[in-house]
């Protein structure tokens, strides 16, 4: 999406959003060299601790698991569909202070 910058001579100078250098990123191997002798190089090097790992395991764990408990919703829906669903009033206004209360923090 280009946008549209006036400069000092209100001449219009056209930048891209999408062709900003914080959105051309690469990553390149360690050369031979570097393997060889253990030094890293003079660019910017990241890696990752095993927990990170173990982080990201769980994060595609949990996106395969279903958003909503199908079965939970369908037993509900049958137990208020025949009347047998009963409401504990104490439980939901407990529940509703301590909400209003998480909110004033």
């Amino acid at each position: 999406m280009p946008i549209e910058i006036t400069g000092q001579n209100n001449n219009p100078v056209q930048t891209d959003r999408n062709n900003r250098p914080e959105n051309n990123v690469s990553r390149s191997e360690p050369s031979l060299d570097q393997q060889a002798n253990g030094r890293p190089s003079t660019a910017d090097t990241v890696s990752l601790t095993e927990t990170s790992a173990q982080i990201r395991s769980l994060e595609n764990s949990l996106a395969e698991l279903p958003v909503v408990d199908t079965q939970r919703v369908e037993s509900i829906r049958q137990a208020i569909a025949d009347g047998s669903y009963q409401v504990n009033a104490q439980t939901v206004a407990d529940k509703l202070i301590d909400f209003e209360q998480t909110l004033d923090r």
